[in-house]
């Protein structure tokens, strides 16, 4: 074993892997990844489990070094500066931090959350069946808490494995897809403005839910009703007119009209979405996002295939006889072929 020691940490990281799941019930939390395609990616390029344990970052500086042996590690979701011994680590890719060695992360500059996973994931006790940490509930492992400078993890010593890279497509950029309802009719023409309107997220937000600021958004018949169930992406409407977006620490339950719901495919993007950066919703129907999710899912299950070793390089075989990459060819015993005539000289 070895242990990856936090030397320098970003507020707002924790241990978090695909959740807790089966107990909604009973008003247990799921919590779990903000962007479940960057926590198994991370996961894949190690080849661990694509929901295990990593720690998700948070968007600040974070200093790990690894101590008792070399660990192995990958970093995905926002993209930031990262070296070990000075060298860059590239995002979507693998590494192995030596014994005494540090990993340092940068500030994030597009998107909010980065995931470090570990080879062989974080080590811990579940709790209902996970890992992930909920500071609220107290529930998590190894720490039920965000992660402090002085923490230790143990993990699992590096294998020697070649470095790896993973190739994800491009993230889109356009407006965030939501399902309208379940209370949208508690809105009348307020729905169309919420459509209508560019949004941002508060500096105010949290994993429990995303505060957005933008036009007020009126209800009809007040902003109380019968408690009722919630999911990750639920937006609802309180009393000062401004959405909250549900996120997985968020309650299982609650009382306040949901307008509408993002749809799972995009909760991801729009967890990443940064303070301050304007976005727009678009309504797409139950049939579309369910379409959306399918993909998505083919996409999760595409990645273990599309990681390969950093240093491969592929040529593309064809482009290269379709390019003049070495100029005019010529005969090295055809001296017509690469002399150049000169011109007579003339007088004057």
């Amino acid at each position: 074993m070895s242990t990856l020691v936090i030397t320098t940490i970003s507020p707002g990281t924790s241990v978090q892997d695909g959740g807790r799941f089966g107990q909604q019930r009973y008003g247990l939390v799921p919590s779990g990844a903000v962007d479940r395609l960057a926590l198994a990616a991370a996961n894949a390029l190690l080849g661990n489990a694509l929901f295990a344990a990593t720690i998700e970052l948070g968007p600040m500086n974070s200093v790990l070094t690894a101590r008792g042996g070399p660990v192995r590690v990958a970093l995905t979701g926002a993209t930031r500066p990262a070296e070990v011994r000075g060298q860059p680590l590239a995002l979507n890719s693998s590494v192995t931090i030596a014994d005494g060695e540090s990993l340092t992360l940068g500030v994030a500059r597009g998107g909010t959350f980065g995931y470090l996973a570990i080879e062989g994931g974080v080590q811990g006790e579940p709790m209902f069946g996970s890992l992930a940490v909920n500071a609220r509930a107290g529930l998590g492992s190894p720490y039920p808490r965000p992660l402090r400078a002085g923490d230790e993890l143990q993990v699992a010593t590096a294998s020697g494995g070649n470095d790896k890279r993973i190739d994800l497509p491009a993230p889109q950029d356009g407006p965030i897809r939501v399902v309208m309802g379940p209370q949208d009719d508690e809105f009348g023409d307020a729905t169309l403005l919420f459509l209508s309107s560019e949004w941002k997220i508060s500096a105010m937000s949290d994993r429990m839910g995303y505060r957005l600021e933008g036009p007020v958004i009126k209800h009809l018949h007040g902003h109380n009703i019968v408690s009722d169930g919630t999911v990750n992406g639920s937006i609802q409407i309180p009393g000062n007119g401004a959405p909250i977006v549900l996120m997985p620490d968020r309650g299982t339950s609650g009382g306040y009209p949901k307008i509408a719901t993002v749809i799972s495919t995009d909760l991801g993007r729009f967890g990443q979405t940064q303070p301050g950066r304007g976005f727009r919703f678009q309504a797409v129907t139950m049939a579309e996002a369910q379409a959306a999710y399918r993909g998505f899912a083919g996409l999760l299950n595409s990645l273990p295939g599309r990681v390969q070793d950093s240093n491969l390089l592929t040529i593309d075989v064809a482009a290269l006889h379709s390019a003049n990459v070495a100029g005019i060819a010529v005969s090295a015993t055809d001296a017509s072929s690469w002399q150049i005539s000169q011109p007579a000289p003339t007088c004057d």
